[in-house]
This record gives C-alpha cells, sequence and structure tokens, in this order.
C-alpha cells in the first residue's frame, strides 16, 4: 500500500507494514473502513499485494513477505 497512487505521483511512500488504526486513520481508501474495523475487532491480520504479479497468491500462502501486512501491532 502507499499514502497515495504511484502512478501519479513518484514520491508516493510504500507501506510495507500498518495498523489497523493508521489505515484507518490515514484514510488510505484501498480497503473499506468497516472491513478494516471488523478484521481489527477479530485480530485478523491484512494482507495487501499485487494480483497481477506471478505466484504472489501462493508466496502470500505459503507466508513468504509480499505486499503490506496490516495487524494490530506496531508498525516496523
Amino acid at each position: 500500500m502507499y499514502d497515495s497512487d504511484p502512478v501519479t505521483n513518484p514520491s508516493a511512500k510504500r507501506f510495507d507494514r500498518l495498523s489497523y488504526s493508521q489505515v484507518l486513520a490515514l484514510r488510505l481508501g484501498v480497503l473499506d473502513a468497516t472491513a478494516v474495523s471488523l478484521c481489527m475487532e477479530n485480530d485478523t491480520p491484512i494482507v495487501v499485494f499485487d494480483l497481477n504479479k506471478p505466484q504472489n497468491i501462493t508466496r502470500v500462502a505459503v507466508g513468504e513477505t509480499v505486499g503490506t501486512l496490516i495487524n494490530g501491532g506496531s508498525p516496523a
């Protein structure tokens, strides 16, 4: 996830890890706020990644670090 659209903003900042609260506070718009809140209430981590890159689904499924991890912990 980025703080803005990297296609239109070449200096967009990429996030490796965010907390649920940060996603809601920053209003990043990639995820529905209600969905993020439900995941937060149920301590369900979210991984946001590029589906268009070959093998990314497999990489996420086996636990590799891909995309942005959103959970209840502090960002790295």
